[in-house]
């Protein structure tokens, strides 16, 4: 592209080709976010025929989440310095070898390690996609375009037990990976014609203290969280694992505060409109991930559903999603995201309630309305929160703030899966009388008391989330309230 345009806005060309872009970077996040929870709808199957327990078949997904999480913030920043572009198709090569690797894994030990290949190619997706629909599209459609990213992610999220019960059941696990090989290949090929060269770059260095203080921060957090679900929190390797945690985060935010070129931007979080929208992804991804990580064992171990019955009845979450998340952004454009985010916080919060009052008995077409009603309240959330996050940065910040974003996310998936496996198996071995971290043959009883606190737990987090969302849009009312009165 001309060196003569200073923006990808000036220049036609770019702007005709705008929105097959932005077909391109769907499918990527499509992929790169679906492979987060897709493994959730085999983890019974994978306990079953490994003979191992549920908190140890997590690692599947959680090494996967652990290493984006890892290093997404690093991405983030190397896309601001060298082009965000570049390092996004980079990110498609590496998924792609790592989707291929972890089809041909014959063990656990190499399926995680391709799993972590598979991962660091997605943090360069995750990172700078939502900078680059950001740089290229006008302000006028920017929240149609990022919320069908934010779209496209929440459904990667979502739609992994859905897709992965009916490919598991129609051609093996292996192919929950493999069909990311043909789709991508035809996106590199699309991308190659469509995609620009980069013109936002930052001159700036790489922050090796924070890059490693966070990584470190990282690993120790995760570890102390998913060992914990295991060993108990009591364990003294455990509690020591979070201190050292919580410790390195102090000394990383010491760092960050200090040095001219971090490798997180905490400036951004001056602009509470940003702070708050962060936050609440995070609450919304948490809730969502205990219903991802529960919802499987749910349909398929009480509601006795194969894995292609179980995949088709949460399709209902997903598919909400797809319809109501689109008609949301474009929305959002017009009448602003804040009474959106409330509204779909208020549904998702009704909804978890109700599938707190589900049983073995339920009947198919009550446990579809809750699971629908989930789907379209994260519809309507989820796209213009997106658009409130990236509508508050500086264009030189755009690959910073998408990956704070993609991180929070994240984490929130790690969290949401250790807040329900750890209050799962407390229940769970409350009634027992013995430590559980696994189901009980012939007592599904104690699963479902264990499940039904996991989703008022959830259902509180939503209502965190929309407490904090209400009290934004509040403070915005009577803010503009006074500044019209003052002029008046």
């Amino acid at each position: 592209m001309s060196s003569a345009f200073q923006s990808y806005q000036e220049d036609a060309a770019i702007q005709k080709k705008r929105w097959l872009i932005l077909v391109v970077l769907n499918l990527f996040t499509f992929m790169s976010t679906l492979d987060g929870s897709i493994v959730n709808i085999a983890l019974p199957m994978l306990s079953k025929t490994l003979g191992l327990p549920i908190a140890q078949i997590e690692w599947v997904t959680t090494a996967y989440l652990m290493a984006i999480c890892t290093v997404i913030l690093f991405f983030g920043k190397l896309g601001d310095m060298v082009g965000k572009i570049r390092i996004y198709k980079l990110g498609t090569y590496i998924f792609i070898l790592g989707s291929l690797l972890c089809g041909f894994s014959g063990s656990l030990p190499f399926l995680i390690v391709s799993r972590v290949v598979q991962a660091l190619g997605a943090s360069m997706l995750m990172a700078n996609s939502q900078g680059i629909v950001t740089d290229i599209f006008p302000a006028k459609e920017r929240g149609k375009a990022l919320g069908l990213i934010g779209t496209f992610v929440s459904l990667g999220s979502i739609a992994g037990p859905s897709l992965g019960g009916v490919i598991i059941s129609s051609l093996g696990w292996e192919y929950i990976f493999w069909v990311n090989v043909p789709i991508g290949l035809i996106a590199i090929f699309i991308g190659w014609k469509v995609l620009p060269a980069d013109l936002v770059r930052v001159k700036s260095k790489i922050d090796v203290p924070g890059s490693l203080l966070f990584a470190v921060f990282i690993l120790a957090l995760f570890v102390g969280l998913l060992l914990g679900q295991q060993a108990g929190y009591g364990n003294i390797w455990i509690v020591l694992s979070l201190i050292l945690a919580a410790a390195v985060l102090i000394v990383f935010l010491r760092v960050e505060l200090v040095r001219r070129e971090p490798l997180l931007e905490l400036s951004l979080f001056k602009n509470p409109l940003f702070s708050v929208s962060i936050l609440c992804g995070f609450l919304v991804f948490s809730a969502n991930f205990c219903f991802n990580i529960i919802a499987p064992f749910y349909a398929q171990n009480m509601l006795n559903l194969s894995p292609f019955s179980a995949g088709f009845l949460l399709m209902l979450f997903p598919i909400c999603m797809v319809v109501v998340a689109p008609l949301s952004g474009a929305l959002s454009d017009k009448i602003g995201s804040e009474p959106l985010t409330f509204a779909g916080l208020i549904v998702m919060v009704i909804a978890q309630f109700g599938l707190a009052s589900l049983h073995d008995g339920s009947f198919l077409a009550i446990v579809g309305t809750w699971i629908a009603m989930l789907g379209i309240g994260s519809g309507l959330f989820q796209s213009p929160n997106n658009s409130l996050v990236m509508s508050q940065v500086p264009r030189t910040q755009l690959g910073s703030a998408g990956s704070v974003n993609s991180l929070v996310r994240n984490v929130g998936m790690v969290v949401g899966i250790t807040i329900a496996t750890t209050t799962l198996f407390h229940v769970m071995s409350s009634k027992a009388g013995h430590r559980v971290t696994g189901l009980i043959p012939d007592r599904p009883d104690i699963f479902l008391s264990g499940m039904h606190t996991v989703f008022r737990v959830s259902s509180s987090i939503c209502l965190v989330a929309a407490l904090l969302t209400g009290w934004r849009m509040y403070h915005a009312y009577t803010t503009k309230h006074k500044q019209a009165a003052s002029k008046g």
